[in-house]
């Protein structure tokens, strides 16, 4: 190939080059299209105003907590409470772990550890461990007190809930009586 073969090619692609700026440049002021101050399209639709209202009253369910704890068995809730040992001490003089030590939680105020670093809702609380309160704190801790650090999603069923309840009772220097 010689050089004049070379600059015939060299020259081609230019000119390509050329035309496909040159058909963009005359298309853009063919088809001009001004552009819209805010992007988009303009939807116009009748604003229709729903005032709903909601009713802020606090609930509060009332559980049965004698027959809740007749459904219960301590052997049943030593099992169940397996799952809260990973956190939780439940002998007597136990150490504290990620969670405070549970033995004598029955009956004693809520925070009530002293050598265990609470979050500052459990602090705030200011209530017993009664049956009533174990129960509906096991439900979801989180979302019966909101604010504690701990992060269990907590028991469902209305027998495990009171099976744990009552092994708690049994670890307890002083076990309460059953409601």
């Amino acid at each position: 190939m010689d050089s004049f073969e070379i600059n015939k090619i060299i020259a081609a692609i230019l000119l390509v080059a050329l035309l496909v700026i040159g058909i963009g440049k005359i298309s853009s002021v063919i088809f001009y299209v001004e552009k819209p101050e805010t992007p988009g399209y303009l939807v116009e639709v009748d604003q229709v105003s729903s005032i709903t209202e909601t009713n802020t009253e606090n609930i509060e369910v009332v559980v049965d907590i004698a027959s809740l704890m007749a459904m219960g068995n301590i052997a049943s809730g030593e099992k169940i409470f397996k799952k809260c040992a990973a956190c939780h001490s439940i002998v007597k003089d136990g150490k504290n772990k990620i969670g405070p030590a549970l033995y004598n939680v029955v009956g004693r105020q809520v925070g009530g550890v002293n050598d265990y670093k609470y979050s500052k809702a459990l602090l705030a609380y200011e209530k017993n461990w009664t049956f009533e309160e174990l129960n509906g704190f096991l439900i979801k801790p989180a979302k019966y007190i909101k604010g504690t650090k701990m992060s269990y999603a907590g028991l469902r069923k209305e027998k495990d809930r009171a099976s744990v309840i009552l092994y708690l009772n049994q670890n307890n220097d002083n076990p309460k009586p059953l409601p």
